[in-house]
């Protein structure tokens, strides 16, 4: 277990006039003073226990938790064994996740992110969580990594706390979504303002439409508290939970092009 301790320090600026895109944090180290966007994980993963202290201690982020949760409760009332389901973890990070769904009693988890720094973290701090874990671009997959994640036969894909806001491109998610079989299960969250009418988003038109058509049997939806923002404020996701029935058809990938 990581008991190294940081100093960090949260922006005086008015908590409303920032997304949450571009909140930041200031990291003091070594005496000096390092400013950096929350969605720079590099700079997170690259320091033993920072990514944990500041985002689930500090701001009380309990995603991983809830989405593998409701995941394996979804499985149970389904009759479906989560010790033979195989999970493709899209934007695995350090392995926070996996760790969920390792204790949830998932067979296969297959770790994926487009981050070298993610998967040198996981191998630091969680060794062992992943039975494999692949650093590459979802939007471009070259042949081989397509084949050797084929052998996999994913019949599960889970994505936390990672889209919406440029981590994963709407078409990252959609290659990953149709690497799962037919009648494999699809766990992720999203920020709830996504779901809006009013967002018209190539991201939030692509869950839109995942939603209301044939290509996923929604089982739950559930909006829960995320994490607090710096200020206090709870920031509220949806979980959604369901059942894969056909690929995203070809005109809908064009589209996220």
């Amino acid at each position: 277990m990581i008991n190294q301790r940081y100093n960090i320090k949260l922006p005086v600026t008015e908590p409303h006039q920032l997304n949450q895109d571009e909140a930041f944090c200031t990291l003091v180290e070594n005496g000096h003073e390092i400013k950096f966007r929350f969605h720079e994980y590099g700079e997170f993963y690259k320091r033993p226990g920072l990514y944990e202290q500041f985002f689930y201690h500090r701001l009380k982020c309990s995603s991983p938790k809830v989405v593998a949760d409701i995941l394996a409760k979804v499985l149970r009332d389904n009759r479906i064994e989560m010790t033979e389901l195989r999970v493709l973890d899209l934007g695995a990070g350090n392995g926070i996740v996996g760790e969920q769904l390792n204790s949830v009693g998932v067979a296969r988890v297959i770790g994926v992110d487009i981050s070298e720094e993610a998967y040198l973290a996981c191998e630091r701090d969680r060794p062992g969580t992943y039975d494999a874990y692949f650093v590459c671009d979802f939007c471009d997959l070259d042949v081989t990594t397509q084949q050797e994640l084929a052998l996999w036969q994913i019949d599960c894909l889970t994505c936390v706390a990672a889209l919406g806001f440029g981590d994963i491109p709407a078409k990252a998610f959609a290659n990953a979504f149709n690497l799962v079989a037919p009648s494999g299960w699809i766990a992720f969250n999203i920020k709830d303002s996504f779901l809006l009418e009013s967002d018209s988003s190539g991201f939030s038109r692509l869950i839109k439409s995942l939603i209301v058509s044939d290509v996923l049997e929604v089982h739950h939806l559930e909006r829960y508290r995320h994490r607090i923002s710096i200020d206090g404020r709870p920031l509220f996701y949806y979980t959604l939970v369901g059942k894969k029935e056909f690929d995203i058809p070809g005109h809908i990938l064009k589209e996220l092009d």
